[in-house]
């Protein structure tokens, strides 16, 4: 059983959401990917921590390095979507939405994947502008979402904070939220994107056990290009590029100090997640 989550998007440098002007995916192909050794950097920290986690994997990812695929099964850990093409759900159609995840976990599947219960939405972007979506992985076959977050710009801080149900036409989903922390009175991001690379690890560990104390987990998200040594980079909008590039030097040194500091597992061994599976 998992005191705490560690997520892993599995998703190149270039799988950049709304920059279809510079990086459509017609030029993925031809781009230089870092997917592959970024990644196992991430599994010789967890190994090296004794950790295991849930990496949510874009299924051009998975066709392209299917190798990759079953590294991540065979270190252990639990294998999640985070989208074929890595698309914003609220920009697709329900149709296409549908097609996009049959498309992931074939991908998936056909790397050996095995059984998939767990779902990530590219930019958290499974919120209130596409609730139409929650149904469709239910009928999909998936039991947990972690695409809320309960943040303002990408979710909403009325969300709740802990791992909770909610009820669909189609069944109820486990939704596992990410870890929050708050600054000048606002929620923002303390377990994934600028939020972690800004804080110091001791903060981050901090606000882990306290969260435990309350007996809540906290999840924690990163992408396997946040601890490339020289990342590539393009000109990309303001906002967009200060939550993209912001501290990413020293990043993954801090990350190992987190991960020493507390007990992470995959979603599906949390304990509500362990007894939503049972149910």
């Amino acid at each position: 059983m998992a005191i705490n989550a560690f997520t892993v998007d599995v998703e190149d440098w270039f799988h950049i959401c709304g920059v279809d002007d510079r990086l459509p995916s017609s030029a993925w192909e031809g781009l230089e990917s870092r997917v592959l050794p970024t990644t196992r950097g991430l599994l010789e920290d967890l190994a090296a921590a004794g950790h295991r986690g849930t990496f949510m994997i874009v299924g051009w990812v998975a066709g392209h390095f299917p190798e990759l695929v079953r590294e991540i099964r065979d270190a252990g850990h639990e294998i999640g979507l985070h989208g074929h093409w890595h698309r914003r759900v609220y920009e697709l159609s329900p149709d296409g939405f549908r097609e996009d995840l049959r498309l992931n976990i074939a991908a998936l599947r056909a790397a050996g994947a095995g059984p998939i219960v767990s779902f990530r939405a590219p930019e958290w972007s499974l919120n209130q502008r596409a609730p139409w979506a929650l149904p469709i992985l239910v009928e999909e076959g998936l039991r947990i979402d972690a695409s809320r977050a309960p943040v303002a710009r990408v979710g909403s801080p009325s969300y709740p904070r802990r791992p909770h149900p909610i009820a669909t036409v189609a069944g109820a989903l486990l939704e596992v939220p990410p870890l929050v922390g708050h600054l000048a009175g606002h929620a923002v991001p303390l377990g994934w994107g600028w939020g972690l690379r800004k804080a110091e690890p001791a903060t981050v560990i901090a606000a882990i056990a306290a969260n435990n104390r309350q007996g809540d987990p906290a999840v924690l998200t990163v992408h396997p290009w946040e601890i490339d040594p020289a990342p590539p980079s393009i000109r990309l909008p303001a906002s967009l590029a200060f939550s993209h590039y912001y501290r990413l030097s020293g990043f993954r040194m801090r990350l190992r100090e987190v991960l020493a500091g507390a007990q992470f597992g995959p979603l599906c061994e949390l304990p509500d997640a362990e007894a939503w599976l049972r149910a």
